[in-house]
């Protein structure tokens, strides 16, 4: 890479921590979690040596880092550290974290103009909701929730309290998205927010599960006893009552935002964004004239939006690189795989279970993995370089055959390990996704939306519906993704359905990154393949 082209470097400092490097022609970033194998980690020191690596730049090569934090306080640039390694102080700013987000929002997304709405957990000062305009001339806030309103009463606060509440961390939100399905909504009738113009202001008045332990106590409400995990219909009933309110005062929120901008194309990001049953709720609104989240809409895309931020402080321009995959990752050489395959120390492996294989060379890896899946084998699918959201999308994926409910079960009890009410997503040729699933002609490239599947087609790939008939599909364009798409139009060839069940590559740890990783995680699952690029792998009986 050119020298002279700027470069730009982001940093995250909260959880879901990572790094970013962008120049005028390339994005690189990866989140800390993939390289230490910690979940939902801060941190972010290997990931920055993993873009100047990928990038073969050096600190010296950086002329600006931007780095975000959550939290009354922003961060200062002392925080970093990066002085001691060298760097001019005055090479290093902060960004505002909704402004982040907001720039991860426009900046990968299709449209010239745009309303963008930002909803999280918390952002710096006292942000949980924002809202800004964005033209090619910039990005420029218009507002956001009361300042003197509690944390406690944003959308992303109240649906991080319940979560806990419900036994899991603030990070597994989707674990309470999943189990909605399975309850009754109407159990509580009062509003859990209200909206007046565009600002909300939520029944909590604590965070955490203390919140929803003192929302019960005020009310009289019975959500089951804390930490029930799924296991009491009480709990999920409070489950689907919290996605109906989070639907409504979001789709409120979003008709308010864009009566004020006027601009119809809407572009959402923060950890709200990640509900795909709220985002397809959004996008049928007869004010919604198209929605775009990034794939990395939390936290783990921060990095990544304050690089953008940078290049913009830099140049003077603002970036606009829409996204056709999430694939931020770098590719992995045959040498480097074959380095793993012959467990050379170079290589990074550690195996936490010694499992003799052979591995050969495939002229076709594509057509071998889908014979593989219709003859009802669970694979692991290792192509390119990682998707930086939390959406195993085709680059990191586990793939099983979506025609039975068999093959569902043996993936959670062999591999996955999850609860039993979540589902596992569809992944589905582009050409065909309108076939199968409620989907219009853009379709539902990162898996952000919960369309029903076609009712025709329910009996065809009862492995992927959820409970509620919706599936968290994902549809791959082979002019995006050619390999992934080849691989399913072989599997529509062989059974008639032109779906697989895809689900990340992982069991109770960060997404694979390596070829070393997936090599690793292949012999301590029951895993029977693995595609590393060309190379096929299997376990020696």
């Amino acid at each position: 890479m050119s020298r002279t082209a700027p470069c730009v470097i982001g940093i995250n400092f909260g959880h879901d921590g990572g790094a970013a490097l962008v120049t005028p022609d390339r994005m690189i970033a990866i989140g800390e979690e993939r390289l230490n194998r910690r979940r939902y980690s801060p941190g972010w020191l290997n990931a920055l040596l993993y873009c100047l690596r990928a990038a073969e730049l050096t600190l010296d090569d950086v002329d600006l880092v931007v780095a975000s934090s959550y939290g009354r306080t922003p961060a200062q640039p002392a925080d970093t550290g990066l002085q001691h390694l060298g760097l001019d102080p005055a090479r290093i700013i902060i960004a505002d974290h909704h402004l982040a987000h907001a720039y991860t929002a426009y900046c990968l997304g299709p449209y010239e103009e745009a309303t963008i709405v930002v909803a999280d957990g918390a952002g710096n000062n006292t942000d949980t909701e924002t809202f800004y305009a964005a033209t090619r001339d910039g990005i420029t806030r218009l507002g956001g929730n009361d300042p003197a309103r509690p944390r406690a009463g944003g959308i992303g606060a109240t649906y991080e309290a319940f979560t806990e509440y419900l036994g899991w961390s603030a990070q597994e939100a989707g674990k309470t998205m999943a189990l909605a399905s399975y309850g009754d909504s109407g159990v509580f009738a009062a509003p859990l927010f209200d909206l007046c113009d565009t600002r909300v202001y939520g029944r909590l008045t604590a965070t955490h599960a203390a919140g929803v332990a003192e929302l019960a106590a005020r009310t009289g409400w019975d959500f089951g006893p804390p930490g029930s995990k799924g296991g009491d219909q009480r709990g999920i009933d409070a489950a689907a009552y919290l996605q109906t309110q989070v639907q409504q005062v979001l789709t409120g929120l979003v008709e308010n935002v864009i009566a004020e901008t006027g601009t119809p194309r809407l572009c959402l990001a923060g950890g709200v964004a990640l509900n795909c049953v709220a985002n397809d709720a959004l996008r049928r609104l007869p004010s919604v004239g198209g929605l775009f989240v990034p794939p990395p809409a939390s936290d783990r895309g921060q990095a990544l939006g304050c690089a953008l931020y940078g290049l913009h402080r830099l140049t003077g321009e603002l970036p606009r690189r829409p996204l056709a995959d999430d694939c931020f990752g770098r590719p992995y050489t045959d040498d480097e795989i074959e380095l793993a395959l012959t467990r050379d120390p170079r290589s990074g492996l550690v195996e936490r279970a010694f499992v003799p294989f052979t591995w050969s060379c495939e002229s076709d890896i594509a057509a071998t993995a889908a014979q593989l899946l219709a003859d009802g084998k669970l694979i692991g699918w290792f192509q390119g370089g990682s998707e930086l959201g939390p959406r195993a999308l085709g680059h990191r994926s586990i793939l099983a055959d979506p025609r039975t409910i068999a093959s569902r079960e043996a993936l959670n009890h062999r591999i996955k390990h999850r609860e039993p009410f979540r589902p596992f997503a569809p992944a589905v040729a582009a050409a065909d996704g309108s076939r199968w699933f409620d989907l219009d002609a853009d379709g539902s490239p990162f898996m952000l939306l919960a369309p029903a599947v076609r009712p025709e087609r329910v009996a065809q790939i009862p492995g992927v519906v959820h409970v509620d008939g919706t599936a968290r599909a994902q549809t791959v364009d082979p002019a995006v993704n050619p390999r992934f798409a080849a691989l399913i139009g072989h599997f529509g060839k062989i059974t008639g359905v032109p779906v697989v069940l895809n689900t990340s590559f992982n069991d109770q740890e960060p997404i694979v990154e390596t070829p070393a990783d997936a090599l690793a995680t292949f012999q301590a699952t029951d895993l029977d393949a693995l595609c590393l690029g060309d190379y096929l792998v299997q376990k020696q009986p």
